[in-house]
């Protein structure tokens, strides 16, 4: 049976010794959480053309700008061109 050598802390076992967190700031990101966070997994297949997360904003709001323009052309009464 393979053993794990890492010493994990007596009051939070989930918790390793070696994780300090003494110059971490609590709440730091609250209030970008609090205004809301959308998390989206994308299957690998997706992600690989995406580099990064401005990558795949720009991809879906160049997509966004294409469907409100189908939108306004497949109105009844709209000027088709």
């Amino acid at each position: 049976m393979k053993r794990n050598n890492m010493k994990r802390m007596q009051k939070d076992p989930d918790m390793l010794e070696e994780y300090d967190f003494s110059k971490g700031i609590q709440g730091k990101y609250a209030k970008r959480y609090q205004e809301g966070a959308n998390v989206v997994v994308i299957e690998p297949d997706v992600a690989k053309f995406f580099p990064d997360h401005d990558s795949v904003n720009q991809a879906l709001r160049s997509l966004a700008e294409i469907i409100k323009k189908q939108k306004k052309i497949s109105r009844p009464g709209a000027l088709r061109t």
